[in-house]
């Protein structure tokens, strides 16, 4: 059951009503009885299944006493960007390996491009490219002897090589032994080898772990490059702000099971989370404004100095400012802080669902 604050359309009168994600009810305003019909979004409904790259559906895996992933199921689109977060073992690696056919699953079933990866294996994991998050190649080889190594491996032209390279930004490093490298030059020649073959999905593990901003910078530009040419990219990952960056849809593990899954807009509205203002108020000394402390829709308000924080529904922010303004505060400087991935990520694993 989930409570939310609506407004009747015609007299604006705000109020609570408890409803049922996907549930229709009637609601009848408290104040003018204006009667209407209200439904609040199933966070759970799905799209026509065509349209899917990766079906996982009751996945289950226990090692021992353990339950790795209990009952799990997501989808991703085709040609999105899905971003698969959760704290250290939440059962993302165990997630990955079950769709790579690493582990052998308990339970469950997983579609890949409209394959059982079971019954149909070897067409399943056909067109998957995989990087891990420890990438490794054997250091005494160069860039160009270790995608020829590849190449071999999976019957691809060899043509592609050298252009591969130049793409990932290692042409001047492309005779170099791989063991003199850098982490981030190492996962940019992962990077490189993971797109021999041309997949379709892309399953990127940590990515970005351990880089510097350089390098992050440069592997973030690659998925989005990977992505506009068509592929679909599952990414898991620790750096919130990057998964915020890139990605067009989350999925939240918790203890092996999806806890939520959409896009980071409508996991901040699901759980209400709200902007912050930082106004910079002439003179105000400490005092928190009267006019504030009576508006429906803040809630939270904190002064320091001459700085106020006004913590309030998203529609309310020009009312806020307009608010102090006729009351007669000078409004020198406002910063807005919207509700981000990690504010999200944080409420779900704290069970603020």
């Amino acid at each position: 059951m989930i409570t939310k604050k609506i407004a009747c359309p015609s007299c604006k009168h705000k109020f609570n009503i408890q409803v049922n994600p996907g549930e229709k009810v009637t609601v009848s305003c408290p104040q003018c009885h204006t009667q209407g019909i209200f439904r609040f979004p199933d966070m759970t409904k799905t799209i026509d299944t065509s349209s899917y790259s990766l079906q996982i559906s009751n996945l289950s895996k226990t090692y021992k006493d353990v339950r790795a992933v209990n009952n799990l199921s997501l989808q991703v689109r085709k040609g999105e960007i899905f971003g698969l977060l959760g704290p250290n073992g939440a059962g993302k690696t165990t997630t990955i390996k079950a769709i790579l056919g690493l582990i052998r699953r308990d339970d469950g079933t997983i579609t890949i491009n409209g394959f059982d990866s079971i019954k149909d294996d070897i067409e399943a994991r056909k067109k998957v490219g995989y990087l891990p998050e420890r990438v490794s190649f054997y250091e005494n080889l160069t860039p160009i002897q270790t995608l020829n190594f590849f190449c071999e491996l999976r019957g691809v032209d060899k043509s592609i090589v050298e252009p591969l390279i130049s793409e990932v930004g290692l042409e001047e490093a492309k005779h170099r032994k791989v063991g003199t490298f850098s982490k981030g030059m190492v996962q940019l020649l992962g990077v490189a080898q993971v797109q021999l073959g041309n997949p379709s999905i892309y399953i990127l593990d940590e990515p970005m772990g351990g880089l510097d901003a350089r390098w992050v910078k440069t592997i973030r530009e690659k998925i989005r490059m990977l992505n506009k040419r068509g592929a679909t990219v599952i990414l898991s990952s620790h750096i919130l702000s990057e998964v915020e960056q890139v990605c067009d849809r989350v999925a939240i593990i918790k203890k092996g099971s999806v806890i939520a899954q959409d896009t980071v807009a409508n996991l901040n509205n699901y759980l209400h989370i709200k902007p912050r203002l930082e106004i910079l108020i002439q003179g105000l000394q400490g005092r928190i404004p009267k006019i504030l402390q009576q508006m429906e829709g803040i809630t939270a308000l904190d002064v320091q100095e001459d700085r106020l924080f006004v913590t309030c529904d998203s529609s309310l922010k020009s009312d806020v400012i307009t608010a102090l303004k006729e009351a007669g505060f000078k409004v020198i400087d406002i910063k807005i802080t919207e509700p981000s991935l990690e504010d999200a990520f944080i409420k779900l694993i704290e069970g603020g669902a």
